[in-house]
Formats: structure tokens, sequence, C-alpha cells
């Protein structure tokens, strides 16, 4: 009787008695991932899975940093394996490309153009190869006084924002902002002198327990970049440029309890004296910094955690679930509070791993989803996620895909098996071009003047696009100009195969007397690189 039930039952009601019958603490992350996501998007418009080349183009500039090679575009789609993308992205996060990306990646994060340092690179791509949690990351770069050689990269954090230009003093309101923006996700700069006039729970407080954990730090060598810290012996006086009443506070992360301040007998508050002959610096047996590196990147600590996640959210799918990034509070509440929540849950219980979250994140359908919607549709609200949102390439990002759409990525001298490193001088030429002003966050897309101009004008670019043995532009010229040509050009430059109407245009383009033969191939070349598609990871 039961097999009979069985049998007659609709496909559609034995779905739902399995999955009523389903634990729900037996879905993996990605899985309560999407359901949180699909309850707020039923019956919404909703974009289909992309195909293999959308989602190929998207994992490969997201985890390596530049788009595919035209042989690791067809290896994938030729792949007839049902979970090829599961492994697709457990290899790209598991190659030596990985740390790479990350490390720049989270320097565009958290340095946001205000500088570059060889040591502090190397101490993040160390870090993301050895896939330290991001709390013991967080706790090495919130230190700041590092003096083990594999940690002393840590320090340009503090040390690059300790600096000061000519005859300005150094700015650590700036610094104070940064760190509250950038590791609890909350913006205090208009609380600074008051409490903020618009969102109630940012209070002058917060500004100054915070600045007082650097008010006594200073800059002892800017070329080494070592970082050094004066005594701080008693609580921090303030007060409100409305109410002239006296305050005072000790060094304190907002949300938890004040640091206290131990008195020493004079003479027996340093570790080590200062020693001017000998270049030794003092070393205070109280340091604020120390205590800031320990209670801030903890578990207890939800805006640490719910920071974080939200930042990575933010790098996987374009927008943040609270956004903009820096104003978490309940005035701009996150699109999915439960969501956020969760994995501010989920990834301390995993001790802060950034790799298993984007393994994780990348599985969802929200992250694979197309960023394409069907015809005579309107797209929902991106707050939703029921879309793939567009998010800008960065200059270094954008880069190496140019180099590897033009052909001459595989020729740069690698080291190690990792991506080889680009030519410093085309680096800074895209940074200037493509990259935004310093404490400018990279989190919209932001087309200029000034990058168009560049790829239509600059020597280096344009000289890419010279044929010579091997490369696209070469290939391309031998080929006889047809639908076959048109199609390699597409998937060597945007990954796909283009329509039938991109490849009439392209064709009757190209059959023009002045666009016949090198030139117009150029032409076409520099045409698909120089499109907002191609700028975008989409």
């Amino acid at each position: 009787m039961y097999r009979f039930l069985l049998r007659s039952m609709p496909l559609w009601f034995l779905l739902i008695l399995m999955l009523s019958h389903t634990n729900a603490a037996e879905l993996s992350l990605s899985g309560k991932i999407d359901a949180l996501i699909d309850a707020k998007i039923t019956g919404k418009v909703v974009s289909k899975q992309s195909d293999d080349h959308e989602f190929v183009r998207r994992v490969y500039l997201d985890f390596v940093g530049r788009i595919p090679t035209l042989a690791e575009i067809d290896s994938f789609v030729a792949n007839k394996a049902l979970d090829k993308r599961k492994l697709l992205i457990v290899q790209l996060v598991n190659s030596p490309s990985y740390s790479k990306q990350m490390a720049n990646t989270f320097h565009i994060h958290f340095m946001e153009r205000l500088g570059d340092n060889a040591e502090w690179m190397k101490y993040l791509e160390e870090s993301f190869k050895k896939n330290k949690g991001w709390n013991v990351m967080a706790k090495e770069i919130l230190r700041g006084v590092n003096n083990r050689e594999d940690l002393k990269g840590a320090n340009f954090f503090f040390s690059k924002r300790l600096e000061n230009y000519g005859q300005n003093p150094v700015d650590y309101s700036a610094l104070t902002r940064d760190v509250g923006r950038l590791f609890l996700g909350k913006d205090f700069r208009c609380a600074e002198c008051h409490d903020h006039l618009f969102i109630d729970e940012y209070k002058q407080a917060d500004f100054k327990g915070l600045f007082a954990f650097f008010q006594n730090t200073y800059l002892a060598d800017a070329k080494a970049g070592i970082v050094g810290e004066k005594l701080t012996a008693k609580k921090m006086e303030f007060m409100s440029v409305f109410k002239k009443e006296k305050k005072e506070i000790a060094p304190k992360i907002p949300g938890m309890a004040e640091v206290a301040i131990p008195e020493f007998k004079k003479g027996e508050e340093f570790l080590v004296p200062a020693d001017p002959k000998k270049k030794i610096l003092a070393v205070p047996k109280f340091s604020p910094l120390e205590k800031l590196s320990e209670q801030l990147p903890s578990s207890e600590n939800a805006d640490f955690s719910k920071n974080i996640v939200n930042r990575i959210w933010f790098m996987m799918m374009g927008r943040g679930l609270v956004h903009p990034l820096d104003l978490h509070h309940a005035g701009n509440p996150p699109s999915h509070p439960e969501l956020l929540t969760l994995l501010a849950k989920e990834f301390s219980a995993h001790q802060f791993d950034i790799k298993w979250l984007l393994t994780e994140l990348a599985s969802t359908k929200v992250y694979q989803r197309s960023s394409k919607v069907d015809t005579g549709k309107t797209p929902e609200a991106p707050a939703l996620f029921a879309t793939a949102i567009e998010k800008r390439l960065s200059a270094e990002q954008l880069l190496a895909s140019i180099l590897v759409a033009t052909g001459r990525y595989g020729k740069l001298e690698r080291k190690g098996g990792n991506e080889p490193d680009m030519p410093d001088a085309l680096k800074a030429k895209f940074a200037k071009a493509f990259a935004n002003a310093a404490r400018d966050p990279e989190d919209e897309i932001a087309f200029s003047l000034k990058a168009a101009l560049f790829l239509l004008n600059d020597e280096a670019v344009l000289g890419l696009l010279k044929p010579e043995a091997g490369n696209t532009v070469a290939d391309l010229a031998k080929m006889k100009t047809n639908n076959v040509m048109i199609e390699k050009a597409y998937l060597v430059i945007l990954a796909r195969k283009p329509d039938p109407q991109e490849i009439k245009d392209a064709l009757e383009f190209l059959s023009k007397p002045v666009s016949a033969g090198e030139i117009g191939v150029k032409n076409l070349v520099w045409a698909l690189l120089a499109s907002s598609e191609f700028n975008l990871n989409h």
C-alpha cells in the first residue's frame, strides 16, 4: 500500500515531504544562506544560474585575480562532472595564486590606497598561504609593534597612518576613524567633537575611547616602519562642543569596558628604558595597543565578527548585507539580519577561517546566479540578491586580465608556481588611472574619463596590441575572418561566445577596407578590452 502511495504522489509533494524531514542543522552554511535569501525573493524576478562561461570568469577573478585563459575556459566547460563548480572552487582556493589575490584584495580594502609596502604585502600573502584566522591577522595588525621578522610587515597599517607630511601633525583622528570603520564597521568621524547628530548609537565617548588607544603612539622610524608607544599614565579628558562638561575616558572599545590604566612607581614604568645612544626605544609596561589587539578581534566582540563577514560578503557578492560597509547602526539595518548573525556566528565557530567562508559563499546559488535577467523583466533591488551584482575590477585585476586577454600573461616570469608579478611600471600606471584616491573605498563602480583616455592613448597599453608571435592579435590576424575567428576573440577576451548580432557587427566591421587585416583585428581587440563588460566582474 505504501509503495502504491509513493508511486502515485506528485513529484513536488515528495520533495516537500523529504525536505520537511531534513534537519536544518544538517544543512551546510551555503544551504542555510540560500534558504535565507530565497525566503525574501519568492515570487520575485530571480536570475537563472550563471552558465559555465559566466561562472568560470567570475570565480577566476575573485580567487586568482584575473580572467581565465582560453585553455582554462575550455577545460572547465568540457568537464562533465556534476560537481565541477565545487571542484573548481576548491582547486582555486588551494592554488598558489589564491594567497596573492587575497593579499591584493585585503590590501586595497584595509589600506585604501594610502600607500604600498613590500613587507606588508609579504605579510598578507604569507598569512593567506598559511590560512591564518582573521582574528589572528587582526590581532597582529592591531598590535602595531611586532618585532618578529615574519610579523614586521603587519606594522604598516599603523606606521603609514602615523606619518606626517611637512608641517602637518599626525592625523590621529583619521587613524581612529579608520580602525572604527575597517575593524568594527562603524564610522565615528562625526562623533569626534560631540555625539553624532544623526546616528543615536554613535557617541563622542566611542570616538574618544578608541582615540585613547592611539594618542601616545608614534612613528619611531619611518623608513623601517617602526611604531613606538609613549607612556599612558592617565585617562584622556574631552568635552562636547555643545555641552561644556569635562569628561575623561581610558582606552575603550565601543560596547566594551574601559581598559584599566595601571599605576607604577616612578622609574618602574618601562619594561625597556629608552637608550638614545644605542637607538633603543622605550617599551612601557602598559601598552594600549596590546590591549586593543587582545580585546577587539575576539569572538565576544559581535561588531568585529559582523563587520568582517559583511566585508567578505561584499567582496564576493558586490554589496554588503549592511551597506555602506562602515555604517552599522539601527537606522541602517542589514538587508538580511538573520543571515548576518548566522555568518558572524559560523565564522567565529570556524576560527575565523577565511578560506572556509569564501568556499561556502562561492558554493551558494546567490553567488552563482547570472547577472542577466530575462528579456522584458526588471531586476529586483540589489539588496535582495536575486541577480548577481556587477562589481568593479581593481586596477590590479584589470591589468592582469588585459595581459591574459592580449596573450602576454603567459610570458611573464613566475616564481614557485605563483601567478607572475606584474611589471611595476604598468602597475603604477593602472593604479593611477583606475584606483580611487586615498581613503576613498573602492566599493562602487566608477568609470571615469581619466581611465577611458588612458586606455585610448597610453603607449604601454597600445603596445600590448602590437602583433607578436603567439599573442592574441597575431593569432587572430592569421585566422580567416569568419564566425570562428570572432568566437575565439570573444572567448579569449570576454570569456564567452558572441551572440549572432555581435558576430554580424564584427564581420561587417572587419570587411571594411579601413579595417582589413591586422589593423582591424587590433581595433576589435581594443574595443572589447575597453568595453564595460571587460572592466567588470559580473
